[in-house]
Formats: structure tokens, C-alpha cells, sequence
């Protein structure tokens, strides 16, 4: 019988922790001598990789266009301004997030959208880490803004953890809080609301389904901690939003948020474009 912690997660035992190393000693041996096709394209590798997906589709991976909006990073493509002022959009100009910034490594199109299911539904941990590592490069590039003290990633409701086995988003934030040699901690925010059955959602849908989702941990310390949040892809900003007002009003100095892919649509249910 497997052993529960006291966070209430399941634990391997002995047994099960040896089968699970032979079956990933077992995946790797085969990826050795039968390296396989790309699960994007389906292109040969010719060479073993941890990561099963080629270097094409790598590069295909369209990086977030600038100008983008100094808060949220929505991309603003011919935007005027005046000189000096920093590049807004309407969402962040009306002071929407509660976040205080937000960026993604590249757009949520194409080939970048099977690799983020690869991740969801496949828990492939080396493309994590290598999603991880490009999280790390934006960090570094903005390292002023994104001073932090502890790593946490957007959590799922219990149920949807228990059904998947894992939360894709620990699986960047994670390798991420190692490389930035900060804490983990990946209970200090918990959903409290389950998201809801339908596979689509409007924008009101999307807003109104994390309104008051998320809250911290009872007991979890949060008072004036700089904390960076962690997801797979930023949709509408509603689930960063989110967690952060939760943890905000528990304490946190700071929010700072990255995700892997950023969607290209207008956020909010009616909002007035410039």
C-alpha cells in the first residue's frame, strides 16, 4: 500500500520505487539502441535524446515579438507611444493583473502547442528541463525585475493531481527553483475549486472559473516574500491573476510570473483594444 504524507500526497513504497527506476532504466536503454521519431513531427532521430522531439521543432518555436507590454508581455505590434512611456496594453493601462509582471518564453501556435501536451499528458520531465532552462535564460535577461525569494508553482485541484499522477506546471517550476537556486515550494498555494467540466470556456468562463480558486496553504508562511509563479501557458492572465490576489492578500511583497507558451488573443471578456 503506497504511504501517504502529510500533505496528503501519495508516496512510493520500496517495491513500486524499484519498478519505476527499471522502467526508466528500461526507456532509456531503448532510446539508446532505438532512438524513434520525433513526437511532433514525426521526423527520424538519428540520434538518442532524452527530449524526443528534433531540433526543427525546437527552432520552430516562435519567441514572444517585441515591442510587448512591460507588465503582463502581451505582444503589442505597432503600438504608438509617446517617448518615454512604457508600453502598455489596455488590460494592464486599466491595471487588470494583480501580478506584478509576467513573461513566456514563445507563442502558443503550432508546434509548441503539441510539445506543451507532451508535458501535460505524457509527464516528460527532460522537456520540462529544457523548458525550465528557457525560463531561466528570460529570468536572467530581466534579472532586476524578477528578484525572488521562492519558486511556487499554479497548482491543480486535488482531484485533477489525483486523476493526472502530477502537476505539469512542478514539472517546470521545479527544475527551474534548482537552476535559480531558490526554494520550492509547491504547497504553499492550493486550488480550492476545481475547474470547471466543459472542455471550452469563453473569456467570462475563464475569469469567473478562478475567481477566488486559490488560496495558500494554512500554516504556509508568505509575508513578505517575493514569489515566482510558475505555469505552462498564459491564456488570459486569469489563473496568474488568481493565484497571485490570493497571494497577495496572504502577505506576498511580490508576484512575478512566467509560462512556457503565451496565447495571442485579446484577454479580457470586454475589453476595448487601442
Amino acid at each position: 500500500m503506497a504511504e501517504t504524507t502529510s500533505g496528503g500526497n501519495l508516496t512510493k513504497t520500496g517495491p513500486q520505487r524499484v519498478r519505476a527506476w527499471a522502467m526508466a532504466a528500461g526507456d532509456a536503454l531503448i532510446s539508446i539502441f532505438f532512438p524513434g521519431d520525433c513526437r511532433i513531427c514525426g521526423q527520424f532521430l538519428a540520434d538518442s535524446r532524452r527530449v524526443p522531439i528534433c531540433d526543427d521543432c525546437f527552432r520552430s518555436f516562435q519567441r514572444i515579438p517585441q515591442p510587448s507590454c512591460e507588465i503582463c508581455g502581451r505582444p503589442l505590434p505597432g503600438l504608438a507611444r509617446k517617448e518615454g512611456e512604457p508600453p502598455l496594453c489596455p488590460a494592464c493601462h486599466d491595471k487588470t493583473y494583480a501580478f506584478d509582471r509576467a513573461r513566456s518564453f514563445a507563442i502558443y501556435d503550432g508546434p509548441l502547442v503539441k510539445a506543451i501536451l507532451l508535458l501535460k499528458f505524457e509527464q516528460i520531465e527532460p522537456l520540462g528541463r529544457w523548458f525550465a532552462d528557457r525560463l531561466g535564460e528570460l529570468v536572467q535577461s530581466e534579472q532586476e525585475s524578477f528578484n525572488a525569494d521562492v519558486v511556487v508553482p499554479v497548482p491543480l485541484h486535488r482531484q485533477r493531481e489525483r486523476e493526472r499522477g502530477y502537476n505539469q506546471a512542478a514539472l517546470l517550476s521545479k527544475p527551474l527553483a534548482k537552476r535559480l537556486r531558490l526554494p520550492h515550494k509547491a504547497v504553499l498555494l492550493m486550488r480550492t475549486r476545481a475547474r470547471p467540466d466543459k472542455r471550452i470556456l469563453s473569456l467570462e468562463e475563464r475569469w469567473e472559473s478562478v475567481r477566488g480558486a486559490f488560496a495558500t496553504r494554512p500554516g504556509s508562511q508568505v509575508d513578505n516574500l517575493r514569489v515566482l509563479l510558475v505555469d505552462d501557458v498564459l491564456t488570459t492572465g486569469a489563473t496568474l491573476d488568481a493565484c497571485s490576489r490570493a497571494l497577495r492578500e496572504a502577505g506576498a511583497k511580490s508576484v512575478m510570473a512566467l509560462t512556457v507558451a503565451r496565447a495571442l488573443r485579446n484577454p479580457l471578456p470586454s475589453a476595448n483594444e487601442w
